[in-house]
């Protein structure tokens, strides 16, 4: 039985690349990778542009923009092709928008809707094709065993430090239709 499969990329329908960046979130990945386990996050890369999904205590996305492959707080671990696009920049942009509506700060949990699901949707919704299973395994795991797991940590939320400051100010300036912040 093989843990870690690699997985082909099924279809080439565009000229631009569409990169899954996963992190390592502990030093135990180390180990627990080569056991198809492990803490990761992730984000969706689309040219020079990262897009992933963070905790934060408003009502608005948790959607951010970020510089490619350097996450504060977490270890880059690997960038792997999901597919390609034809979408423009603006259109990739309007997938964002769209997902914003899904993923807001406040609903971020670490077992059901946490970064790795929102490049999930993500990467679906560009290409086509889903992330490595992998990727998320530990959530769907804690997804069974949702009775052995503490109340406190299925609501646990995992937050980016820019993005609540990135929210913060925007809170404060306007309290308009949620947008997809950049933290650039």
């Amino acid at each position: 039985m093989l843990l870690c499969r690699k997985s082909r990329v099924k279809n080439k329908r565009g000229s631009v690349a569409v990169h899954l960046n996963v992190y390592d979130l502990s030093s135990i990945n180390g180990y627990a990778y080569w056991l198809g386990l492990g803490v990761y996050h992730s984000g969706v890369q689309v040219d020079e542009v990262e897009y992933a999904f963070g905790a934060h205590e408003y009502p608005t996305t948790g959607i951010f923009e970020g510089e490619p492959k350097n996450c504060d707080g977490f270890t880059f671990r690997k960038s792997i092709l999901i597919g390609w696009t034809n979408m423009s920049p603006g259109d990739v942009r309007g997938v964002m928008e769209e997902l914003a509506e899904k993923y807001k700060g406040s609903a971020y949990n670490l077992i059901t809707k946490n970064c790795n699901h929102f490049c999930n949707d993500a990467c679906i919704k560009l290409t086509g094709n889903p992330i490595p299973n992998w990727v998320n395994r530990l959530a769907r795991i804690g997804s069974l065993c949702h009775c052995i797991i503490p109340v406190n940590l299925n609501s646990t939320k995992v937050g980016h430090h820019k993005i609540e400051e990135k929210v913060c100010e925007v809170e404060k300036k306007k309290a308009q239709k949620p947008i997809v912040e950049s933290v650039l």
